[in-house]
């Protein structure tokens, strides 16, 4: 055999080792264990056909290396290479906005017998029997749910009830005394500093009525038109822990889910008195008290996408975020949205989040028209009861996204591939389906939330 032949086959086969025995390692290091076995397995047999025909002599052993290495490395080209039509993304032009009353929340909110329970079915007949049906489930965060831990459910209502005692805080008086700023400047401070206080991203957007809830529908806003007359909208994203989700549906989620909404509403919180302090309008919205829709705005602010199961889809922790926003009118420089069709091209193929919902409330089919913007839409009715079931907010679609990976060098080697090639999408997502399983089984509680009780 040709010494370069031979050299590149044993080259090869190194690399091959090496790079899988470490992406082994830092699945070992994420608690991984399937991953981890699958690519130590690889790590030792995929060398052998290179060494093989390197070290033992045969008819056709030039060619037969040559071939290896032709379809190793042609292989690799093809998934590497750029490929794929590149849609167009168009922005929003709807009119539409959405009522907050008809959001599972605020439909959670009424009391049976009460003006307000009545005049909402009255107006929506329609919602009533599906409503019927959560309502007879034992609620989030209840005893007699399938998931119930009565510790860490304590916790996670201390989160919530820590946003409640904020809400009256979202807006305040504005210094009669105005500071002047450069645009580009102060826009760079706030997510400089939003990122100091926590947050994992910020973006600006110019504020679209499409944003803003039409009418309120939570609390003492309920039926209130929502007036809101800023300019330019800011959203933050905040990283909900993987370990705590990838026990999912488990009280871990709920858990997780509160302290992140309590931590990213505490960042719009400081960065809305900041602007009024500087003698500008700002609003914050946090949990239980928006007048926004979060992942339009951040889509906007350029911080994602919109995948699959209705929620923003980030480019390093994919649907593991939880979002908050401040409106407001001082002058700001705005971002421009990523428009990343990569996200949505893999979102049509994938369908994980659909086949793990146990609710079945996220679509298989492809994007529809709705409102005059293509997307998908899901059963909202069907995941809340589920939420009454379990107690927990599930998160089983975020738990097993591909996207929802840790942000490290492996995972970002392979959502690099997925943006630059709809070859890449495809192999990624069955080597997706490889190690981590179709429908991954849900992770053991943390050691630490699992506290026992007498």
């Amino acid at each position: 055999m040709h010494n370069t032949v031979f050299i590149f086959l044993l080259t090869t086969s190194v690399l091959i080792f090496i790079s899988l025995a470490w992406a082994g390692i830092v699945s070992l290091q994420e608690k991984e264990k399937r991953a981890a076995s699958r690519f130590f397995t690889l790590a030792l047999l995929l060398p052998i056909p290179f060494l093989l025909v390197s070290f033992f002599e045969f008819p056709y052993q030039m060619p037969a290396g040559i071939i290896l290495l032709v379809l190793t490395y042609g292989s690799a080209i093809v998934l590497a290479a750029p490929s794929g039509k590149k849609r167009l993304f168009t922005k929003p032009v709807t009119s539409t906005q959405i009522d907050e009353r008809d959001t599972m929340f605020s439909r959670n909110e009424l009391i049976p017998g009460t003006d307000a329970f009545k005049a909402y079915y009255k107006r929506k007949p329609e919602h009533k029997k599906v409503d019927d049906n959560f309502r007879a489930k034992a609620g989030l965060l209840q005893p007699g749910t399938s998931q119930y831990n009565p510790v860490a459910f304590a916790s996670a209502d201390t989160s919530f009830a820590t946003i409640e005692a904020l809400r009256d805080r979202v807006n305040g008086p504005v210094n009669k005394q105005k500071t002047e700023t450069v645009l580009e400047d102060i826009s760079q401070y706030i997510k400089n500093w939003s990122k100091k206080l926590g947050a994992i991203n910020c973006g600006i957007t110019e504020l679209k009525s499409y944003h803003i809830y039409s009418v309120g529908g939570r609390k003492e806003r309920r039926d209130k038109p929502v007036v809101n007359k800023h300019k330019y909208a800011i959203a933050f994203t905040v990283e909900m822990s993987k370990e705590m989700l990838s026990a999912a549906p488990a009280a871990s989620v709920v858990m997780e889910s509160g302290q992140q909404y309590l931590a990213s509403g505490v960042i719009a919180l400081q960065v809305a008195a900041f602007i009024r302090n500087l003698g500008y309008e700002a609003r914050a919205h946090i949990d239980g008290n928006y007048e926004v829709v979060c992942p339009l705005v951040a889509r906007d602010a350029g911080l994602g996408e919109i995948g699959r199961m209705g929620l923003l889809m980030t480019p390093k922790l994919g649907p593991r975020v939880r979002i908050s926003v401040v409106t407001t009118n001082i002058p700001l420089a705005m971002d421009e949205p990523l428009n990343d069709y990569s996200v949505t091209g893999f979102c049509t193929l994938c369908k994980k989040c659909a086949d793990a919902c146990p609710s079945q409330a996220i679509s298989f089919a492809p994007q529809e028209d709705i409102n005059g913007v293509k997307r998908w839409q899901i059963n909202q009715e069907a995941c809340f009861t589920l939420w009454c079931t379990l107690g927990t907010d599930c998160g089983r679609c975020i738990s097993v996204c591909p996207y929802a990976h840790p942000d490290n060098l492996l995972h970002n080697i392979v959502r690099t591939g997925i943006k630059n090639s709809s070859a890449f999408r495809k192999a990624a997502l069955h080597l997706d389906d490889y190690f981590y399983g179709r429908k991954p089984v849900p992770a053991p509680l943390p050691e630490w939330v699992n506290t026992k009780q007498s």
